[in-house]
């Protein structure tokens, strides 16, 4: 089942790797340009480029770990109550069902 929380988490990872992908393009191209003004700009930018990068991928390995962790218990969980989990899966069956039927 997926938590509602993580489709917003996951449409900003991909805004964020976006906005990274664009501003490293941004750099590439002013590469050429010569004035103190837009070589500090650039230095500037590269050092929150990076900032933004190590935050991005701290962000993703925290995602990756709090799923796993959610998976660990949810298999623990339905190791240690099947019928629980039989009753519960059913449960959710036919709600659905009851939802989708009145369409």
């Amino acid at each position: 089942m997926t938590d509602l929380t993580t489709i917003p988490k996951e449409r900003l990872m991909a805004d964020l790797k976006r906005v990274v992908a664009d501003a490293e393009h941004l750099l590439q191209a002013t590469a050429g340009q010569a004035s103190a003004d837009v070589a500090d700009l650039r230095s500037k930018i590269q050092g929150t480029l990076a900032q933004a990068k190590a935050n991005l991928a701290d962000a993703q390995h925290v995602v990756v770990d709090k799923a796993k962790e959610v998976g660990r218990a949810t298999d623990d969980f339905v190791h240690e109550n099947p019928w629980k989990s039989i009753g519960v899966a059913a449960g959710v069956g036919l709600v659905i069902g009851l939802l989708i039927g009145r369409r």
